[in-house]
């Protein structure tokens, strides 16, 4: 009779938090249908039991969701899970922190997975944890060393993509649980240009090395953005010349050329955290652009200005270069991506080149 009063109670407790989430909320839909494994549980229950897992939990571990509600999470252990680790997630819960850890967990029928896992407590107004949320990914070919490069390359486009939309939609409800999802939307992004780092530097191919890094630069804008997202105690919009800066300045930087001469007129200019990732990726492809056309090889002037205009802002780059043969592939691959971001924000954009001399404006609202 416990047992079953246990089960209804951490049952009726997933049942509440769902309800408080309307069917369109984006917290709710991204929550259910994510591709990443997730739960939360009850601390203030006995023995913190789960009470709401999503059918991406389910399909990792083989456990239906009766199975799952009212248990504690250590169902996922077995004989081969390291004591060490066990002590370690014993103890963040305890002193209700934060914890990302890799673990060896057991799946229904008894077969194993490397499990890298992020536990974090949820927090009401008041201070008090009234939830543990934890969100899983299996890396079993990762550790193994049998991911191969189409692999990883192949996680590192469905993650980005996956991360993007998950993001935009979960920023929009402020709420403490949609913080915690773009939490970890920081880690995987994180994770997933360490593992474009590391093919890249093990192939021996040269073009398979220049794809790879294009792939990771983009990767790390949007890395970039979520970091200012989450830094910001306003995480419903972003500063568009703050995040201007902070990549010109990497990028340039990295080039290590003394014969670079970069300048700025950045003002603040803060939109909704919607347009955050569309906007990151054409300023990162503009400045790219203005490195591939010259910069890279012969150094020269670049001048990036963003400024509001009468309800509408501008995103400016002036570049005077000695230009160069640029990969056409290259090339074709970064004007596809600024059209299509240009084309989700219904933006304009200009470009006027005189002689060695390359100015692109695009001008959008700040508001839809």
């Amino acid at each position: 009779m416990d047992q079953e009063n246990d089960f209804r109670d951490a049952q009726d407790a997933g049942d509440r938090l769902i309800a408080a989430h309307a069917s369109e909320d984006p917290f709710a839909a991204a929550f259910k249908a994510t591709r990443m494994p997730m739960i939360i549980t009850d601390p203030r229950q006995y023995d913190n039991p789960i009470i709401f897992s999503n059918d991406a939990f389910t399909k990792l571990t083989g456990y239906s969701r009766d199975e799952l509600i009212g248990r504690n999470c250590r169902l996922l252990q077995g004989a081969e899970t390291d004591p060490e680790a066990i002590a370690k997630l014993r103890t963040a819960i305890s002193e209700e922190r934060d914890l990302s850890i890799d673990i060896l967990n057991y799946r229904r029928d008894g077969s194993t997975f490397w499990n890298a896992l992020f536990v974090s407590p949820v927090r009401d107004e008041t201070g008090e944890v009234i939830y543990f949320f934890a969100s899983q990914l299996d890396f079993t070919n990762i550790k193994s060393k049998e991911a191969e490069l189409a692999a990883a390359r192949h996680m590192a486009e469905q993650e980005v993509a996956r991360r993007t939309v998950d993001l935009t939609a979960a920023l929009t409800t402020k709420t403490a649980l949609v913080h915690e999802v773009d939490h970890r939307v920081k880690n995987n992004l994180l994770t997933i240009a360490s593992i474009v780092k590391l093919q890249a530097r093990m192939t021996e191919s040269d073009v398979v090395e220049r794809t790879l890094m294009s792939v990771l630069n983009r990767v790390e804008a949007l890395s970039t953005v979520q970091r200012k997202l989450l830094n910001d105690e306003d995480v419903g919009h972003f500063d568009v010349a703050d995040f201007a800066n902070d990549l010109a300045t990497d990028v340039i930087g990295a080039l290590k050329r003394t014969d670079i001469v970069l300048t700025t007129d950045l003002r603040e200019v803060v939109v909704p955290a919607t347009k955050a990732s569309p906007l990151a990726l054409i300023i990162n492809e503009l400045v790219g652009d203005a490195v591939r056309r010259g910069l890279r090889d012969g150094g020269g002037e670049i001048h990036l200005e963003v400024r509001r205009l009468n309800g509408h802002f501008l995103i400016r780059v002036v570049d005077t270069v000695t230009p160069v043969d640029v990969d056409r592939e290259e090339a074709a691959f970064s004007q596809k991506m600024l059209e299509a971001c240009l084309q989700q924000l219904r933006a304009k954009l200009e470009r006027r080149v005189e002689g060695r001399r390359t100015e692109v404006s695009v001008t959008l609202l700040v508001k839809d």
